[in-house]
């Protein structure tokens, strides 16, 4: 996506964690052709899992801010965005309060109350924290506040989380994102929290990688810091709006799940090894080489994947440490990316995947290719009768209002294309007058693994479309929408899951 607008689809989905309606049963057939469905051996499916589990016992509603209060009433970072079960991870936290307490909710469907309160702290001091600092050469916001308390995850089952920081008198809530990562994926689907896009776009302290104090590129950041809260959704980053739909209805279908993040993908490239699947949810769009090359190593290792919505592995970046700890600063100068002391000393070039030097087009990995900002448009079926669409009642030539936006992908054959690539939906689009189209593709792989994407960003957020326009409805897409989009991402979820692993 372009520089001018950017904060524009930021705003919203309206309606976030509104809720997800009941699924039928998914069928699928078995065999080896992509139209029938993955590669799989014929037999029953995944058993029970630890996932169903956890999402039988019981779920607390109350996990959502209901008075966020004043900018800075109270606000935080976590040293780490994962941490392994068991180990501590340090909260820093500002606050106007003289106190506060920390709580734990774990995310997920809990019988569509779609969190459990896994852990709460002691009422601690609270201090107001020095002001922030921008570096003059990149304009990287930091803070320098010191650790506030230590929340030791010991117990706490995998999985997403949100720590939500109550202060004192009701006087402000914010949260804390944290990912309590899994040490294995083998056999299982893994949901991988893009939390370096989330940096990416938060603009805590008046900068992030595309706008500062002028709103535009002049005076953007170079590179960004996790030492700092995120301002958009209460603290949360873009996990309620692009990952947390996703991740609620994944855990209502009971399949084996493991979590992570993409910095630890980039930094174990062993941690796909014997993955069922691997998951890119709505807004994944900063990806580091090391990332993609473990990504594509599973794919060839026979791994399915799954890309939920567009504009992903867009954009190369690199980690550096910041005081903090390692891999705590995203580094992307894109069109500067000459002047970038890391290119100088050997690095990629820490600009878009398809450009130079190193030009390497996303489209070889994912099947499409980002094409444009911004859209809104009409979801287009083309083959109804795919294996994917099974349930939906969906139609050759049906629409659905709205599905195709803000940023969309295309299947394009003047970049690298995978051969064999099928699309499911062909939908026209104009972008700045611009006539294109939005493809939903997938390709197998010589290995036998599927590679599935929507080439629409809001097809995570229509996840949650219960009702008619101007009802529960997400951008105007309508529960018509979001039946369809349920169905057709459980029936992927359900397909990948029953494929046996190489």
């Amino acid at each position: 996506m372009g520089a001018t607008g950017r904060r524009r689809f930021l705003g919203l989905a309206a309606g976030a964690a509104a809720g997800l309606t009941a699924c039928g049963p998914g069928g699928r057939p078995t065999g080896a052709a992509t139209a029938s469905g993955p590669a799989t051996a014929t037999g029953p499916g995944p058993g029970p899992s630890a996932t169903a589990a956890e999402n039988a016992r019981p779920g607390d509603a109350d996990w959502r801010i209901t008075a966020a209060g004043p900018d800075q009433a109270i606000e935080g970072w976590a040293d780490r965005v994962s941490a392994l079960p068991g180990e501590q991870v340090g909260l820093h936290v500002s606050t106007t309060a003289p106190g506060y307490t920390v709580t734990a909710y774990r995310m997920g469907w809990y019988g569509g109350a779609r969190a459990r309160r896994i852990w709460r702290s002691d009422r601690q001091p609270g201090t107001r924290q020095a002001p922030f600092t921008v570096d003059r050469t990149t304009r990287t916001v930091s803070t320098a506040w010191p650790r506030t308390t230590t929340v030791d995850t010991t117990g706490w089952p995998e999985g997403c989380y949100l720590l939500r920081l109550d202060a004192d008198g009701g006087a402000g809530q914010r949260y804390v994102p944290l990912t309590v990562r899994s040490r294995s994926t083998a056999g299982t689907t893994v949901v991988v929290n893009a939390v370096t896009t989330w940096q990416a776009y938060n603009e805590w302290g008046g900068y992030n990688l595309y706008n500062g104090p002028t709103g535009g590129l002049p005076t953007r950041s170079l590179q960004v810091s996790f030492d700092r809260p995120y301002r958009y959704d209460d603290g949360a980053g873009l996990f309620l709006v692009y990952e947390a739909p996703l991740v609620a209805l994944a855990e209502k279908l009971g399949l084996p799940l493991s979590y992570t993040t993409g910095i630890d993908l980039a930094a174990d490239p062993g941690l796909l090894h014997g993955a069922t699947a691997v998951l890119s949810l709505g807004h994944d769009e900063y990806w580091s080489p090391e990332q993609r090359a473990h990504v594509t190593a599973a794919r060839d290792a026979g791994t399915h994947l799954a890309f939920l919505g567009a504009n992903c592995c867009y954009r190369r970046v690199r980690y550096e440490p910041s005081p903090t700890g390692p891999d705590r600063t995203v580094v992307c100068w894109k069109g500067a990316w000459k002047d970038d002391p890391g290119y100088r000393a050997g690095h990629p070039a820490t600009t878009d995947f398809r450009s130079p030097p190193g030009a390497d087009p996303e489209s070889s990995l994912l099947g499409v290719l980002y094409d444009g900002y911004p859209v809104d448009a009409p979801y287009v079926v083309t083959n109804a009768d795919h294996w994917l669409l099974a349930g939906t009642g969906a139609r050759n030539g049906d629409s659905f209002p709205h599905l195709v936006g803000v940023e969309y992908d295309r299947v394009d054959p003047s970049f690298p294309t995978p051969k064999g690539i099928e699309t499911i939906a062909h939908s026209p689009v104009v972008c700045e007058g611009r006539h294109s189209y939005a493809d939903t593709a997938l390709y197998t792989a010589a290995s036998g693994a599927t590679v599935f994407a929507t080439g629409t960003m809001r097809w995570v957020e229509s996840l949650e479309a219960t009702g008619p326009a101007g009802g529960t409805a997400v951008h105007g897409i309508d529960g018509r929408a979001g039946d369809f989009t349920r169905r057709v991402t459980e029936n992927l979820l359900r397909g990948f899951a029953a494929a046996q692993h190489p």
